[in-house]
């Protein structure tokens, strides 16, 4: 993945594009020209993550982590007479890709289907350009970031796809991760949709088949400079890949944190699996060295977005140092599993209308394992509802006291209340964000299952996006290959009923590894559990978290309230782990503003470009991310520690 100095700027086939490029200046040392010379590509990037073909008038560019040399790339461009024609190759691709076109003075524009590469679009000058960064468009158009989308993640905190893939800044947008964007010689730019998900009509066996060919070939393409590791938890997604990097790199460094509990028995299985890799090299290292979840200094690396996942970043910059100390450069971990091979059991309401009788078997196994009470199950396995109402539901949540009462998911989605310490103004805008999404929200495939895999997918996509550059910045590129369009289109064609079975723990992947993984890890029944230390740990940084809030710039907005966010650190409400959850958003949102305030002349959001709310005190320039400290957390890869 890129460094936080990489980036990717894509022009039209135009005067006015050439324009734009003037404008760039040195933030653009590198640059790559349209069949008629003038400037098509430009910004910052290695060498090795852009190949580029020409076949008379068409240009084709890859950009990241593939496996595509000069000569494949030429041969595939030849194919290539209209801009539709990228589809096909397009899907012919492996690994982890931007995928640019320009022909006949028209340009195509399209990153990865669950936006762990993601495509910007902007009107700079009144021309429009795209960049696969949205802060770099903000700096070139002065955008003040999305005050709305910020309400949002301090009253919700996690905020599903579509919303999760809006861009943070005002005047840019984000193209949707199954759409191109189009750019013309003149005029408007528009987005198309090209990927559709696979009908998910496979059996498990041969879906599992397909599903271990990709994902041989995408841990096969990650062929470092140097050494690669990888985590080895103990659970089944980062041991997988631990077996799989082994065909390639026999001398593979592995890493664990060690010091289960009763909880987490993870390291007894990583200690077992690390006896069947006699050729690699084991790092482990006490959770106990770590510093804890919540701890300071809290600080942001990037002005993309804020990060939804905060609170264990300081660990992992502590685990990578120790990597990087062996020799690491480059590094394997399973983020994204969970979201592909898991999910609820709301794809019953389709086996339903087509196998009722397999339908209401595996309703029986998930009322036996969830204590699922029969009446209201039967009610949501018959009951309609739609998507769009759905999140009016949530919109109409925000106003309750408490998390509606916990039924069968069989639904579109978990519904929260608003964060305690969310304002009535960022509670109502939030509300009015809801709406505006119900207002357009269709779903993202026919299947129930199918939707909420790809609801899943494409909203891990940019939390994990900014995790990578967190990686990138503290000097060890992480690769995700749970996360390859074709690893992703070979699990998501498996029948839904069979890849979310009741009865086994990630089938799909379980039948997948069946042969090269021990089957002690494929056929185990437990899963770390982390949540303990992170309650003891949140508690014991209460005083540093007041403290990093103490000036809040979220509070000079208006939008949280510091009186009840002290009041809910101090005296924590028991709602299980969600409001620990919501409050790394609003850390993240925090550190977020701090950031872009830091970059004086960056952005049009410096210090006191913000209008304030009627009676709030004027935003403090004093307080800048030096005097706060640095940051916090990765999507719960299983937290590690």
């Amino acid at each position: 993945m890129q460094s936080l100095n990489d980036h990717l700027v894509v022009l039209p086939d135009s005067p006015d594009g050439a324009r734009v490029h003037r404008r760039l200046g040195d933030t653009a040392p590198r640059s790559v020209a349209h069949a008629s010379g003038r400037p098509w590509l430009a910004g910052s990037w290695s060498p090795e993550d852009l190949v580029v073909s020409e076949a008379g008038p068409v240009r084709v560019a890859v950009h990241g982590l593939s496996p595509v040399g000069q000569d494949r790339l030429d041969a595939l461009t030849r194919t290539v007479r209209e801009l539709s024609d990228l589809d096909a190759l397009a899907r012919s691709l492996p690994g982890n890709t931007h995928v640019i076109a320009s022909a006949h003075g028209w340009v195509r524009f399209q990153g990865t289907v669950t936006g762990t590469r993601a495509v910007y679009t902007a009107l700079v000058d009144g021309v429009p350009i795209a960049a696969d960064r949205a802060d770099v468009l903000a700096g070139l158009t002065g955008a003040e970031p999305d005050e709305d989308l910020i309400a949002a993640s301090v009253t919700y905190g996690m905020l599903f796809a579509p919303l999760g893939e809006r861009s943070w800044w005002r005047g840019v947008r984000q193209v949707a991760p199954d759409s191109c964007l189009l750019l013309p010689t003149a005029g408007p730019a528009r987005d198309v949709r090209w990927w559709q998900p696979p009908e998910p009509d496979l059996p498990l066996d041969p879906g599992a088949a397909g599903v271990r060919e990709r994902l041989r070939e995408a841990v096969a393409l990650r062929r470092p400079d140097g050494r690669l590791s990888a985590d080895l938890s103990g659970g089944m997604d980062s041991t997988s890949l631990c077996f799989l990097a082994a065909e390639h790199h026999p001398d593979l460094l592995t890493f664990c944190w060690t010091g289960g509990s009763a909880i987490n028995d993870d390291p007894v299985y990583a200690a077992h699996a690390a006896r069947l890799l006699p050729g690699a090299q084991h790092l482990s290292v006490p959770d106990t060295d770590a510093p804890p979840v919540f701890s300071p200094p809290y600080w942001a690396v990037d002005t993309e977005a804020p990060r939804a996942a905060t609170r264990g970043m300081n660990a992992i910059r502590y685990g990578i140092r120790h990597l990087v100390d062996h020799g690491a450069t480059r590094h394997l971990a399973g983020h994204g599993a969970d979201e592909l091979f898991t999910g609820g059991a709301a794809y019953l309401r389709t086996l339903f209308r087509h196998r009722p009788v397999t339908a209401w078997r595996q309703l029986s196994a998930h009322r036996a394992l969830n204590s699922w009470p029969l009446l209201p199950s039967l009610a949501g396995l018959l009951r309609g509802g739609d998507l769009d109402t759905w999140w009016r539901q949530c919109a109409d949540d925000l106003a309750r006291t408490a998390p509606p009462s916990r039924g069968p998911a069989l639904g579109w989605g978990e519904r929260l209340p608003a964060t305690p310490w969310a304002t009535g103004d960022a509670v109502r805008t939030t509300q009015r964000v809801f709406h505006e999404v119900a207002d357009r929200i269709v779903p993202l495939a026919r299947d129930r299952g199918q939707h909420e895999a790809l609801t899943a997918l494409r909203s891990a996509g940019p939390v994990l996006r900014l995790v990578c550059r967190e990686y990138t910045a503290s000097g060890l590129p992480l690769e995700l290959p749970y996360l390859d369009d074709r690893v992703v289109e070979a699990v998501l064609a498996v029948r839904p009923h069979e890849r979310y079975s009741p009865w086994q723990f990630k089938p799909v992947l379980a039948t997948a590894m069946r042969g090269l993984v021990p089957g002690t890890i494929l056929d185990r029944t437990t899963k770390g559990d982390c949540e303990e230390p992170v309650d003891r740990a949140l508690q014991e940084h209460v005083p540093d978290l007041l403290d990093l809030f103490e000036d809040s710039r979220l509070a000079h907005l208006g939008l949280i309230d510091p009186d009840r966010l002290r009041t809910t650190l101090i005296t924590p409400p028991r709602t299980e782990d969600v409001w620990s959850a919501q409050l790394e958003a609003t850390i993240g949102a925090e550190l977020w503003l701090r950031e872009i305030a830091a970059r004086p002349g960056a952005f049009a959001s410096r210090p006191g470009a913000f209008a304030t709310r009627p009676g709030a005190p004027a935003a403090s320039t004093e307080r800048t991310l030096s005097g706060t400290g640095r940051p916090g957390r990765a999507p719960h890869p299983e937290e590690n520690p």
